[in-house]
């Protein structure tokens, strides 16, 4: 009988040994604002699964980094609200007078809360979600901490959720398809699964910041000539060059920063798809790394990368709808029909029209924006492709990036360079246009 006595004080024991931590309200604002930038990575792992197109990923990463954000503000009343500066955004909700809550939880709680609304697999943010609560609950959360937090992080994301359903991204395809022309120079699907243009309504959805998704469109492109002394046959000629004899180096920047979320591959009587990182999500993740790198406060980074989506989701609305307007040829298909019948691109041409290259608004904006808030000189390195088997990369600036990521679509073979420079163009000033007026 004492060996069963004395077995059973021992398990006791060791239970005791094994119950969870009672950690101070600091320990837990420590613990949540260290784990705040975690949550963009685990938001990109998702959107990889779920496959989807890079204006829809913009959108994804845009409401959810809002969200935060705004969780955020009670706490640090230097920053200004986005509510009354985005477009139709009012003013949010704040939390109850006397409550004691933990922000960084809060605003990761109105994360999660509006992305489980936006990707296919919400069960995997659901899932993510719990995780983090179990690890809250493990080191020792104080009931009443928890429970106000998690409650005022619940109103935040579905004020923002709320708002989001009135951007005209449910509606957007009631308004049409987009019917092909044969016209001289218009844009045709291209090789291998010539597929419909994607998002011909993008240009239509409600922006953030922009007074009309036109406000910054770029002039003309370089007007289409079949003629081997043309202008347009010369940047033609050019695109065509630079795959079938590129210089040391340029084919791998162009693989770099292909970024093509869902690319097809044929071999023999099968077709799959490889999932790769999107545009946004490129730069996002440059984002997040920088407040990582510089161990920004939960505040500090929420207002760079909040900013940072705000240009991308506004420079794909700005950049489809002046794509769709232009509607230009694809080098593919000019080269094929005009230079060499057998001639392919290095890396798989979009299905969409050509002009302005969506690399080169959308890098430009966002370059635009980090280095307006962090530094022009700022040097930093790129992880962002090495889960997808590419070595890391280093930049002395945000800029020399962005027109690495510009110039690799012509290495690539997808676009003509008038759509970079043009792009770029129409990148910087939209991103000066988005600091600016969220100053």
């Amino acid at each position: 009988m004492k060996k069963v006595i004395t077995a059973l004080l021992f398990l006791v024991a060791v239970m005791g040994c094994k119950q969870k931590g009672t950690a101070t309200d600091a320990e837990v604002e420590r613990f949540c604002s260290t784990h705040f930038n975690e949550w963009n990575e685990k938001l990109t792992y998702v959107i990889l699964t779920d496959i989807f197109s890079p204006p829809v990923c913009s959108r994804i990463y845009v409401y959810p980094n809002i969200a935060a954000y705004e969780a955020l503000l009670p706490q640090n009343k230097a920053y200004k609200t986005y509510g009354g500066r985005l477009n139709g955004l009012g003013t949010l909700p704040q939390p109850q007078t006397g409550q004691i809550i933990c922000y960084p939880l809060a605003a990761s709680i109105a994360f999660t809360s509006v992305a489980a609304k936006l990707v296919f697999n919400s069960d995997a943010i659901v899932a993510k979600e719990k995780e983090y609560l179990n690890q809250l609950d493990s080191i020792g959360i104080r009931k009443e901490l928890l429970e106000n937090s998690v409650s005022y992080g619940r109103k935040v994301g579905k004020y923002i959720a709320d708002w989001a359903k009135k951007d005209g991204y449910s509606e957007r395809t009631a308004l049409g398809g987009f019917i092909v022309k044969r016209d001289t120079g218009r844009w045709v699907p291209t090789p291998p699964d010539y597929m419909d243009a994607i998002e011909n309504n993008w240009g239509k959805l409600r922006t953030m910041v922009l007074d009309s998704a036109s406000q910054f469109r770029p002039s003309p492109p370089t007007p289409y000539s079949a003629e081997k002394k043309s202008a347009f046959y010369k940047e033609a000629y050019d695109v065509y060059t630079a795959v079938t004899t590129p210089n040391p180096g340029d084919s791998a920047t162009a693989w770099y920063w292909d970024d093509n979320p869902n690319t097809s591959v044929t071999d023999g009587h099968i077709t799959y798809f490889i999932q790769k990182n999107s545009p946004p999500g490129h730069w996002i993740h440059i984002a997040n790394s920088v407040a990582i790198k510089e161990k920004y406060s939960a505040i500090q980074s929420a207002a760079l990368v909040s900013k940072t989506a705000i240009a991308l989701y506004d420079g794909f609305i700005s950049c489809w709808e002046a794509k769709y307007v232009y509607n230009y040829i694809r080098p593919e298909t000019f080269i094929n029909q005009n230079i060499d019948k057998d001639w392919v691109p290095l890396i798989q041409t979009p299905p969409f029209p050509e002009y302005p290259s969506g690399h080169s608004v959308i890098s430009s904006s966002a370059a635009t924006v980090l280095t307006q808030m962090v530094g022009d000189k700022y040097a930093f390195t790129d992880s962002a492709e090495v889960p997808f088997g590419r070595p890391m990369r280093q930049f002395k600036s945000f800029y020399e990036a962005s027109d690495q990521a510009s110039i690799s679509r012509m290495y690539g073979g997808i676009h003509f360079i008038t759509a970079l420079t043009k792009g770029r163009e129409q990148g910087r000033k939209l991103g000066s246009y988005v600091v600016a007026r969220l100053q």
